[in-house]
């Protein structure tokens, strides 16, 4: 499958404008490149192992809109058959109207054509099987070796959204969790993403788990990797909203009856979250932080200790440090 691909050189603060005038001609899903920061409500919601490295903002923006070459060579927008110049040429002058009553930058437009764009799909080549100490993480394309057959093994299928349980912060929650699970353990996991924390959980024998995620796009892949490993949906259970400021959702989740709270996010997010946690929390429950760089490590420390929690043992991996609690 060939596309054409339209790539405009902008400013950020015209970002908007251009992609809702380019939809209104039939482009759509643009592709943002930008060096905007993140804000706290985009750090907040991205319950990812790692948040992307910044860079300074430059103003400066591309916005690329694919569009689908067909064998005759021939375009099809809302409908109709155009071909690349055409397109082109409706593209260019929708720049120059909006440039009428706003600055947009350099407003060019490179045009190239490209093979295969799966945007669901192209990341799998850079994920393989590999081990979290003595459990073997495969994804459903690779098949287990031999010499594995007797291993613990995780299938999962992180999708584009989550981690993959290759990073520190995941690995150092897996460790502690594994020291704490007991068959009668019930367990929330704040911001499950794919469902590794808690899969793994239930699979070191916890009794049963919940999950909670910002993101919708965890509904279906917590359903395909719990399907994998041979999960049954009633043992893990997901709720989709903020922890932190939903009391709907901290109504839903219940209070006082969670034999541990695995929380693999960003110190920013713990900090609001530890005290949140604790009404969830049994009398002695075990509370398990991760994704705290080490130069957050005091501020998570004093969250927890202001929350009235005994900080039981800190460990660290690279540059990531967990922390894991008690409550009194």
């Amino acid at each position: 499958m060939k596309w054409v691909k339209f790539r405009i050189k902008t400013i950020t603060v015209a970002e908007d404008i251009i992609i809702s005038s380019l939809y209104d001609i039939g482009l759509e899903g643009a592709q943002i490149e930008d060096k905007v920061p993140l804000t706290a409500l985009e750090k907040e919601q991205m319950f990812v192992d790692i948040l992307p490295e910044e860079q300074e903002d430059d103003g400066i923006a591309y916005l690329s809109f694919f569009v689908e070459k067909k064998e005759d060579g021939s375009l099809e927008v809302q409908g109709e058959t155009t071909d690349t110049e055409s397109l082109l040429k409706k593209v260019e002058q929708e720049l120059r109207n909006i440039r009428l009553f706003m600055e947009i930058g350099e407003g060019t437009v490179t045009v190239d054509e490209t093979e295969d764009i799966d945007w669901i799909n192209n990341w799998k080549q850079y994920f393989h099987q590999f081990y979290i100490d003595d459990i073997l993480v495969i994804p459903s394309w690779e098949d287990i070796k031999s010499q594995d057959q007797d291993k613990l093994v995780l299938h999962i299928d992180p999708g584009t959204a989550f981690g993959t349980g290759m990073h520190e912060t995941t690995q150092l929650c897996i460790r502690q969790l594994r020291k704490f699970i007991t068959p009668e353990t019930r367990l929330l996991d704040v911001g499950t993403g794919s469902g590794i924390l808690a899969i793994l959980s239930l699979m070191f024998g916890a009794k049963h788990a919940l999950g909670t995620d910002l993101d919708i796009c965890a509904v279906d892949a917590v359903a395909d990797n719990c399907r994998a490993n041979g999960i049954d949906p009633a043992d893990f259970e997901l709720l989709i909203g903020n922890i932190i400021t939903d009391k709907q959702i901290q109504d839903q989740v219940g209070y006082e009856c969670y034999d541990i709270v695995a929380a693999n996010i960003l110190a920013d997010v713990l900090v609001p979250l530890t005290p949140v946690i604790v009404s969830h929390l049994k009398p002695g429950g075990i509370y398990i932080t991760s994704g705290i760089i080490d130069d957050k490590e005091q501020v998570v420390r004093d969250a927890a200790e202001a929350a009235g929690l005994e900080i039981l043992e800190v460990t660290y991996q690279g540059e990531w440090v967990s922390i894991t609690c008690r409550k009194g």
